[in-house]
């Protein structure tokens, strides 16, 4: 289970929740929120993304990564208060509390 504030991410049932509502999750979009979840407060570059949500012999074209990561946003932080995702310009994307 990773967690950060009231964000849940149960890798072995593959389920998020936040504030104990589900949320669903396409595969690449749970891959990434994993990959931020386990790196948490730290910078996770756009290429950290790729890897871990692509093949690596995949290369995406054009900004596949940010459009992935707007759904993303919109499903986890719509709604709240407070926002977990968080944009770190010019280096990637950071999972953190506010």
């Amino acid at each position: 289970m990773l967690r950060v504030g009231d964000l849940k991410l149960d890798t072995v049932g593959r389920t998020v929740s936040r504030a104990g509502r589900a949320i669903r999750l396409q595969r690449r979009e749970f891959l990434m929120l994993e990959l931020l979840l386990r790196h948490a407060g730290q910078v996770v570059t756009r290429a950290m993304l790729r890897e871990g949500a692509w093949e690596y012999d995949f290369e995406p074209a054009g900004n596949i990564v940010d459009m992935h990561i707007h759904r993303l946003r919109q499903k986890v932080d719509h709604g709240f208060a407070q926002t977990l995702i968080h944009t770190v310009a010019g280096a990637g994307y950071m999972l953190r509390e506010p």
